[in-house]
């Protein structure tokens, strides 16, 4: 989506080719035969949307001094491969799944692109280990602030994992670290609305359904239980309205789905 995103859009809220070739040919392919299907998709919005949110974030925390970006699940994002200018001196820690990050190292290898030395690939299933111990075992400085992002994840994950992951998060970073990630609205996942479940039956069907989602009216409160400050919570209409995109809505507009902001340990 990121890709066809650059490729076709006229004004592109994001700059990512890299889907066009890390992803694997026959997964491409049949994908890119069909970049209208790509392009109306009700989850097409959230995904260049929640890119442009993160590194947006992520720019103005370069700006004020933090030299560490740590991506949770970080699939197939492209960051490391893309770097902009302001990340020129980023230290870069990607934890992802053992299965799904040795994909895509492969993959970049076959491109024959070879990253920098500040560029970690940390395999590990956050079922069974912490995100704090992870990065335990890597360069990562807990002595300084950091950026995290974790997108398109936190809906896949039990209750108890989400705040488990939120609580470790805090516990390994230094005050004035921030996280942006993305939430569904806790009051759709009971929802009969065509659109939704269309989204929750496609994501089923890959052996990946919707679990959980936050509340907007209670969930600053629930981050501070953990060590954290919201500091920004936006949806739909107001991420629409921030990046003057209304046309980007072809699969029509995404009700559920929020993008936040928050900080670690001081407000």
């Amino acid at each position: 989506m990121r890709a066809a995103h650059t490729r076709l859009d006229p004004h592109p809220l994001i700059d990512d080719p890299w889907g066009d070739r890390i992803v694997p040919a026959a997964v491409r392919e049949s994908l890119r035969a069909d970049d209208d299907y790509l392009l109306a998709s009700p989850a097409y919005v959230n995904v260049i949307t929640r890119t442009r949110f993160a590194e947006d974030a992520l720019q103005a925390a370069v700006a004020h001094g933090v030299r560490q970006y740590v991506l949770i699940g970080a699939g197939f994002d492209s960051f490391a491969l893309r770097r902009p200018a302001f990340a020129s001196a980023l230290d870069i820690f990607e934890i992802d799944h053992p299965a799904t990050q040795s994909l895509k190292t492969a993959q970049i290898a076959r491109c024959g692109i070879s990253l920098p030395a500040s560029v970690h690939f940390i395999a590990a299933d956050l079922s069974r280990r912490s995100v704090a111990e992870t990065l335990s075992d890597s360069p990562f400085r807990s002595d300084q602030t950091a950026f995290f992002s974790w997108l398109g994840v936190t809906m896949y994950l039990t209750r108890e994992a989400n705040y488990a992951t939120l609580r470790s998060i805090a516990a390994c970073s230094h005050p004035g670290s921030e996280l942006a990630f993305t939430y569904v609205y806790a009051g759709m996942l009971n929802s009969t609305s065509k659109e939704f479940l269309e989204l929750a039956q496609a994501v089923a069907s890959i052996g990946e359904p919707f679990l959980f989602g936050f509340d907007p009216n209670t969930m600053a409160a629930e981050l501070r239980s953990c060590g954290l400050t919201l500091v920004e919570d936006l949806d739909n209409a107001q991420v629409t309205a921030r990046y003057a995109r209304s046309d980007l809505n072809r699969g029509g507009p995404s009700r559920f789905s929020h993008m936040a902001l928050a900080r670690v340990g001081i407000k």
